[in-house]
């Protein structure tokens, strides 16, 4: 949902997901002139109004400010002309109330108020239902309320903190299962990490309630000469099998997936009811404490017959454990190559492995054609052909959410030659910064030491597979499923991939969620990259800035904020 209200020189612009909403704010010359910042109000739907609180104050006012302390943006205002709200709840009607706030840190005057009402999106309702877990964990607000540790018992559902942590996403897989109750109903489930006991405890209870339960699972890699090669995701499958007593008791019907070149990466579940697919659940998320808990992920289910049964075709044929060339011949068939324009507005799904990559290429055309925004996540890094359609000059921004760095500095250096590319990179802020020397009234203070969930393994922050293309017209596209962007994820893997065309709701629940990301690990990313330059500047990191200069590189022409402020305004 988007709206739009000005006044007085200022305009504010909402655009609501289910559980974020983003404000661009705006001012012309006459509001910017002396600008001190914005005070917001939040009402909720039949709750109280209160002026939201901040961390970064006015040195003239607060000069000593201490660790984990806020206070009220009507004395020290927020000085940005984007500012997220990550705290809403779906379906819920919002009012903000933007207060511009002029005059000197010891004596404050106000401009005229600006008010925008919002509904966020209804989280499990209509066609697409789409849920993100908090993703960037734990950080200062999961030590304040929990403690500086992991959970409990991960494999608690009800559990505070893991429910803080799934932020509906745990809750929606279990309800998706839940539904498959009786002889009438079936689920049919792929899975590549297949270990995590409140799912497998789901797909037990819909069993025994009489449905009919079959899950193709990653048990191993069969080679050539008939020698089966087990992964540790192999051995953590077959444990938790083992002592979920899954094959023996429960009912399930397990299907071992070997026959592969590479990994079995799908995650998705299909409802059927007398025979007939309804619903598919897919994404990024993977059966384990992690996927639901740990990285960022995505869980988004179709309600829609024909897309039910497309993956239910493919899921067939993984059912057989396929040898790797047929699958190819099959999917490439099946899920042909989709043209040299963007899809009919709509749903098409994308299945592999292929015979060849040339949607590889494809995605990078639907870069190349973007002409208001880019927002992708890279898992593994951003693979040399689409790094290629970064290496160019855009006048708009492109944003992308990455693990890491590149492998390739050539490949890195093709990201970063545009100034309008910007990256973010998934990182643990004390971690790096106190190992930097960062102390003081700087970023130590703002964050406790972080204890990261996951343990092992090879991504702890960002694991969506993620495009968003110029989301903010009247003709986004969106891109979401299990897939890399990759070759490997053409050509080697099963895997599937939602073309989402024409659909603002879904885009507008994608573009918040994104950014919500992408803000909080381009703080990280920037402040430890100028500390390590030795361009770190505690005042700027801790206070704000005692008059109207702060906009001005908000209004110089084509910087980052600059276009940033344009583009959400």
């Amino acid at each position: 949902m988007r709206v739009r209200a000005r006044r007085g020189g200022i305009s504010v612009h909402a655009i609501s997901g289910s559980r974020a909403i983003l404000l661009g704010l705006d001012a012309n010359a006459r509001g910017r002139n002396g600008l001190l910042g914005f005070a917001i109000r939040k009402s909720r739907s039949g709750g109280d109004a209160r002026w939201l609180r901040g961390f970064k104050f006015f040195r003239e006012t607060v000069p000593d400010p201490q660790p984990g302390e806020r206070r009220s943006t009507l004395k020290h205002p927020i000085q940005s002309f984007l500012w997220g709200d990550y705290s809403a709840v779906p379906n819920t009607r919002y009012t903000f109330t933007i207060r511009p706030v002029y005059g000197t840190p010891a004596a404050l005057t106000y401009g005229s108020d600006v008010s925008v009402t919002v509904r966020t999106e209804p989280e499990d309702r209509g066609k697409h239902a789409v849920f993100h877990n908090r993703g960037a964990i734990p950080s200062q607000k999961f030590a304040d309320l929990f403690g500086n540790r992991g959970p409990d018992d991960p494999n608690d559902p009800d559990a505070e903190d893991v429910a803080w942590l799934s932020r509906g996403l745990l809750e929606a897989a279990l309800g998706f299962i839940f539904q498959a109750r009786g002889p009438r109903y079936a689920l049919r489930v792929a899975a590549y990490e297949f270990s995590y006991p409140p799912i497998l405890d789901a797909l037990r209870s819909a069993a025994a309630s009489g449905a009919d339960v079959s899950v193709v699972y990653e048990d191993g890699s069969q080679k050539k000469d008939g020698r089966l090669v087990l992964t540790s995701t192999t051995r953590m499958n077959r444990r938790a099998i083992r002592v979920g007593a899954l094959a023996s008791q429960a009912g399930l019907n397990l299907i071992p997936r070997q026959k592969r070149r590479a990994i079995p990466h799908n995650k998705f579940i299909i409802l059927l009811k007398d025979g007939r697919p309804l619903e598919v659940w897919t994404g990024s998320t993977n059966f384990t404490p992690s996927g639901f808990l740990g990285q960022s992920n995505v869980g988004h289910i179709v309600r829609d017959t024909q897309v039910a049964a497309q993956f239910l075709d493919y899921w067939q044929q993984l059912a057989c454990d396929p040898d790797p060339e047929e699958f190819q011949t099959w999917c490439s068939t099946y899920s042909p190559y989709v043209g040299d324009r963007p899809p009919a507005r709509g749903i098409t799904p994308i299945f592999s492995p292929r015979q060849k990559s040339q949607m590889l290429d494809w995605y990078g055309d639907r870069l190349e054609d973007a002409n208001q925004t880019v927002m992708l996540t890279a898992a593994f890094g951003v693979t040399r052909r689409l790094a290629e359609r970064f290496d160019n000059d855009r006048d708009y921004l492109r944003f992308l959410l990455m693990e890491r760095r590149n492998r390739s500095e050539e490949t890195q250096v093709m990201l970063t030659r545009d100034r309008d590319t910007r990256i973010a990179l998934g990182a643990a802020l004390n971690r790096d910064a106190l190992a930097l020397g960062l102390n003081g009234h700087q970023l130590d203070e703002w964050y406790k030491r972080e204890e990261h969930y996951r343990k092992k393994g090879h991504i702890f922050y960002v694991h969506t597979k993620i495009m968003l293309l110029d989301t903010l017209t009247d003709d986004p596209l969106v891109f979401t499923g299990s897939a890399n962007f990759s070759p490997a994820s053409l050509l080697s893997n099963d895997e599937n991939m939602l073309l989402i065309r024409g659909d603002k709701r879904v885009a507008d629940i994608y573009t918040v969620e994104f950014m919500r990301l992408f803000n909080h690990f381009y703080f990280r990313h920037i402040a430890q990259l100028l500390a390590r330059r030795g361009r770190n500047d505690p005042g700027r990191a801790a206070f704000l800035t005692p008059d109207h200069s702060w906009t001005k590189r908000h209004f110089r022409r084509a910087s980052y904020h600059d276009r940033r402020r344009k583009l959400f305004r």
